[in-house]
């Protein structure tokens, strides 16, 4: 079973993430499943009604907007990192943030190492699918590793200048 970072700690994966070939035959009805985006496009109808929880995932050149409307639907949203040097999804993150005011969970998948996961904080993530050949616990450590930021972002919207006492 896979382990995952949720909500700052090292947890059991509990959703099922489907490929990008699933259909909708191959879905089992009770489990909650993480479907993608090309899957929710041809049987959001179908996947709404059925029992279980239920998120989608978005390929680095999918956009946000293309779910704008749906996102009540979702309780995870997972955005695809296909390689560490792709950044477009945190872009993504921010904007289900602070543009669509998006509460569910917004997880990291793909090529996600420990480097990343302080930033990715920074703009909206709470949960991370790290690489299967790393260490979720030292990756964990990661979100610890600067005490203080001083830019605006997600996880503290006002900068180090606006927090300083007088």
């Amino acid at each position: 079973m896979q382990r995952i970072i949720k909500n700052n700690q090292v947890v059991d994966e509990t959703w099922h993430l489907l490929p990008k070939d699933a259909t909708l035959d191959s879905l089992s009805n009770c489990d909650d499943l993480i479907v993608p985006l090309s899957l929710w496009r041809e049987h959001d109808h179908a996947l709404k009604a059925r029992d279980g929880g239920l998120g989608v995932w978005l390929d680095a050149d999918e956009e946000i907007e293309e779910i704008a409307d749906d996102l009540a639907n979702f309780q995870v949203i997972a955005l695809n990192f296909p390689s560490f040097t792709d950044g477009r999804h945190y872009s993504s993150a921010r904007l289900l943030r602070e543009r669509y005011g998006y509460q569910g969970e917004v997880r990291a998948i793909g090529d996600v190492l420990r480097d990343q996961l302080f930033f990715m904080k920074r703009c909206g993530f709470d949960a991370y699918a790290i690489r299967p050949d790393r260490d979720p616990y030292d990756a964990l450590a990661s979100l610890n590793d600067f005490d203080e930021v001083y830019q605006a972002a997600c996880d503290q919207p006002q900068p180090l200048f606006r927090r300083r006492q007088p």
